[in-house]
């Protein structure tokens, strides 16, 4: 069974996203994915991102960016088809966490 997490927004909307295998097939479905740093006491995020395709791997060149800064650093998925959902799902992450990989 895939690991789950949990990240609760600025909003107080609580997120599951779960860990995604090296291996996995991805759809080419929209979907919020983060990187974190998976550590005993949790996950630190350090990016919030948003797709119109899983299948894309729009997260590649963060993630390599983020593996140099922090080893183990780890991609997590959640599916969402409505862009507007995703979008606020996104800024909502952001907003509370503040990841150091959105510069926006």
């Amino acid at each position: 069974m895939a690991r789950q997490i949990d990240f609760a927004g600025k909003s107080g909307a609580v997120y599951r996203y779960s860990v995604l295998g090296e291996a996995r097939m991805l759809p080419p479905a929209g979907a919020n994915y983060v990187i974190v740093k998976l550590a005993p006491d949790g996950a630190k995020l350090l990016y919030a991102g948003e797709t119109d395709s899983l299948a894309a791997c729009e997260w590649e060149d963060i993630l390599g960016a983020a593996r140099k800064q922090h080893q183990g650093a780890e991609v997590l998925t959640r599916l969402n088809v409505s862009s507007a959902t995703r979008r606020a799902e996104r800024a909502d992450l952001v907003e509370r966490h503040s990841p150091p990989f959105n510069a926006d």
